[in-house]
């Protein structure tokens, strides 16, 4: 009963909320009706105390709000750093939330953290490469109104626990890239921090080598400002640069050392004409290097009097001075590196800007033309360009002429091609822009100097005949020619142009532009005739080596003859022997020998070589051979019976597999073809087309490719029946044989060899393998 009750006065509550929620008049009546102002001022009060509290909670969300966002906005800290380095809604760094406040400042900085990186460090680049970046805070956040006295700030530096003095100085050094700025904060704090009359810095140039200092900024005191310092550094821009080791900063620099003086003029490095000609005395001076991340000075600072008596510094001074100097370093460092980031990013996108284009095309001259053409109007607007192209085939260099015009209007998509009509390729008389074309093609070639032309309305063109532009040409306000020069220096063509569509005359700045872009025409324009002359020579090339393989190649006839006659046994022919002569074999015996060869380590039957194949290219070999005194056709077949004594009677058949023997008998056979009778340095020092090619192992890389030469040719593949795999291994061993005949080569292998031997190492798979066939074969 009493939970039915409950109940019951439980939705009759929520009724009347209802109610009285839906009709505030009725409740503005009931009041007046039935309430008397004493039970009404209890009310009205605890009504005012509510709404203060929650006015003051508004407030302070608003002052937490206003707070995130400006210190986000004016520092760019170690610790906005940290939340805002990872941009992306589910990479956001969140904060702890501890109560309703920190949940606010946390969704706060995420919430700028998702959209304000990459805007305020662009913005920040920006306002640099244009050069409108507004000074930066003062050192301590203290604003120019409402400085703080020496003492104060020097009282507060020392409050600072070690771990809030590392803090502001990594922000203060952190925040800052301009180097003229950074270095006068850091003389301003410091002097502040170990209680210093003034500060003085020097910055580090020069190569390893030649090390020397250069003043910065000269007697910095705590109250200067940056521009009043800059002026009076521009005094001391004169001074001559002092060399490591020389005077106190000198001395410091190259020893890597403090210098602690309280009274300098006892200190024979200190140059007391500094003082008669500043009327400054000094007397303590504290000197320490300023040292990079990987301890390399680049630079010094300097403190000089101590306050208030020009007493020395103490060794805590010392300590301060050193922990400040350590974040210096890195920051001078940063500002010094974005420095140089700054110009290299001005000069790569005007660079970048001119060749994207230019060197996307290499195949086609008259394409590459049309892009530059394009470009060109892009960088310079003008009525109308041309590009001059001289005949790089001519073979009068004095007397050159210019092989074809490309010519593109304002507003056109495409470059006109234009063509010669008279004899001997003589300009056409009225064509005035050819004529002073072609004599800045003259000028250019005589001399770098003075051949830019830049011409106005009637104003007299310098060329062959002395021609003047006349009433009919009136239409050429302004031309403006300058030579296009290939890597070399020499002149390839002129780049024109006719008319700015503003109607201006061309400026040096303009000159500047064109001659920049012409840098980068040469460049696209030389490259693309190369290429054009490289496709050329290798299709001449591609004719050559078929030529070539025909006539390296022996005949079906001749390998006929070779198939019919009979092969004796290796008895026979002596094979089977470490004593073994040729001197009594003739020419085609040591052709069926070789047959014997392939026989008894029965290579034809397991690789499945053509007879007629394995013959033609037998006598292909013998054909490549030189008759020179030595590396012959009999040498190459001797080293071969070696081998096969080896794998026979000394036992190596049994490390190695038929598919290697293959390779060695074929390494073998090959090892000197077209040999000269010269070795490599005769080769390089002749400076002949072999050495040009191959820049080690000259004759030995020559060999390898005469063998795969004579393998490509048709019908002399003996390795046609191979798999992908199997062909690989026997062209790798090849190849690693006839390199190892290189001496140089030997020697490294052979003392390898000796460490596999010495070791008792009798694993011969793998690089030992190799090892092992290129030593069998250097030793045949």
């Amino acid at each position: 009963m009493e939970k039915s009750l409950d109940c019951d006065e439980q939705q009759l509550k929520k009724i009347v909320d209802n109610y009285l929620t839906d009709n505030p008049d009725y409740i503005k009546c009931w009041l007046a009706n039935n309430v008397n102002l004493d039970q009404a001022e209890p009310w009205i009060e605890s009504l005012k105390q509510m709404t203060t509290k929650s006015d003051q909670i508004e407030q302070e969300k608003t002052k937490v709000k206003e707070k995130v966002y400006h210190e986000k906005q004016d520092s760019l800290s170690c610790e906005n750093e940290e939340i805002s380095s990872i941009s992306g809604d589910e990479n956001v760094t969140k904060l702890p939330v501890k109560d309703e406040d920190d949940s606010l400042l946390a969704e706060s900085y995420i919430e700028m953290s998702k959209h304000g990186r990459n805007s305020v460090t662009s913005e920040l680049f920006q306002d640099i490469l244009e050069g409108t970046r507004k000074s930066h805070r003062p050192s301590l956040n203290i604003s120019e109104a409402d400085q703080l006295s020496r003492n104060e700030l020097r009282e507060q530096l020392r409050n600072l626990s070690e771990e809030d003095l590392l803090m502001e100085l990594i922000r203060d050094i952190s925040n800052e890239l301009d180097i003229n700025t950074l270095c006068h904060k850091i003389l301003v704090n410091v002097c502040i921090l170990i209680n210093s009359d003034r500060g003085s810095l020097f910055l580090a140039r020069g190569s390893r080598e030649k090390r020397y200092l250069v003043p910065k900024l000269f007697d910095v005191t705590p109250s200067s400002i940056l521009e009043d310092a800059l002026q009076a550094a521009e005094q001391y821009s004169k001074i001559s640069p002092i060399p490591f080791g020389l005077g106190i900063a000198g001395y410091v620099a190259q020893h890597k050392t403090f210098i602690n003086l309280k009274n300098a003029y006892e200190d024979h490095r200190f140059n007391k004409e500094v003082d008669s000609v500043t009327g400054y005395r000094t007397k303590s001076i504290l000197c320490l290097p300023i040292l990079n991340g990987r301890g390399d000075v680049i630079g010094v600072a300097q403190c000089i009097n101590k306050l208030p008596d020009g007493s020395g510094f103490s060794q805590q001074d010392v300590e301060d001075f050193k922990k400040y100097l350590t974040f210096c370093g890195i920051g001078i460092q940063n500002a010094q590196l974005f420095e140089l980031s700054v110009q290299e990013y001005k000069r790569n996108q005007l660079l970048l800007s001119l060749a994207r284009s230019i060197f996307e095309e290499n195949s086609s001259l008259e394409t590459l033309i049309n892009k530059i053409m394009i470009q060109a109007q892009g960088l310079l607007p003008c009525e109308r360009s041309r590009v001059y192209l001289i005949d790089i085939d001519s073979q009068d260099e004095k007397n050159q002429n210019f092989s074809s015009i490309f010519e593109s209007q304002s507003g056109e998509e495409n470059a006109t091609k234009l063509m010669y009509n008279e004899t001997n390729n003589s300009f056409r008389s009225h064509d005035i822009y050819g004529k002073l074309a072609h004599n800045v093609l003259l000028s250019g070639q005589t001399s770098n100097r003075n051949c830019i032309k830049n011409c106005d309305d009637y104003m007299e063109i310098d060329s062959l005949d002395g021609a003047f532009i006349t009433q009919q040409f009136r239409g050429a306000k302004s031309i403006l020619s300058i030579p296009i020069l290939n890597c070399n220096g020499i002149v390839i063509g002129v780049a024109q142009m006719i008319n700015k569509t503003n109607g201006d005359l061309f400026s040096d700045v303009d000159i500047s532009t064109l001659e920049a872009f012409s840098i980068f025409c040469g460049l696209g324009i030389h490259k693309t005739q190369m290429y054009e002359k490289a496709v050329k020579l290798m299709a001449k090339q591609k004719v050559a080596l078929e030529v070539l393989s025909y006539h390296a190649s022996s005949t079906i006839e001749e390998a006929a003859n070779l198939i019919d006659m009979k092969v004796e046994s290796v008895e026979y022919y002596g094979l089977m022997s470490f004593d073994f002569n040729d001197f009594n074999l003739s020419e085609m015996d040591t052709c069926l020998a070789t047959l014997r060869i392939f026989m008894e380590l029965t290579l034809i039957n397991r690789f499945h070589i053509p007879y007629k194949v394995l013959c033609r290219w037998l006598l292909s070999v013998k054909k490549n051979y030189r008759p020179v005194i030595y590396h012959n056709w009999r040498h190459s077949f001797n080293v071969t019976q070696t081998m096969f004594a080896i794998l026979t009677i000394g036992g190596m058949s049994k490390i190695m597999s038929e598919l290697d023997s293959l390779a060695l008998i074929v390494a073998c056979l090959c090892h000197d073809l077209d040999h000269r009778g010269t070795n490599n340095s005769f080769q390089s020092k002749i400076d002949s087309p072999l050495a040009t090619l191959y820049s080690t192992s000259t004759m030995e890389h020559h060999h390898f490719d005469q063998c795969i030469m004579i393998l490509n040719s048709e019908g002399n593949n003996i390795l046609q029946e191979l798999s992908p795999e199997e062909y690989k291994s026997v062209i790798n061993m090849i190849e690693s044989c006839i390199l190892s005949t290189d001496l140089a080569q030997y020697f490294n292998k052979r003392s390898k060899f000796q460490e596999l031997i010495s070791s008792g190492n009798t694993d011969w798979t793998g690089s030992n393998k190799m090892i092992l066939a290129a030593n069998s074969s250097t030793r045949c």
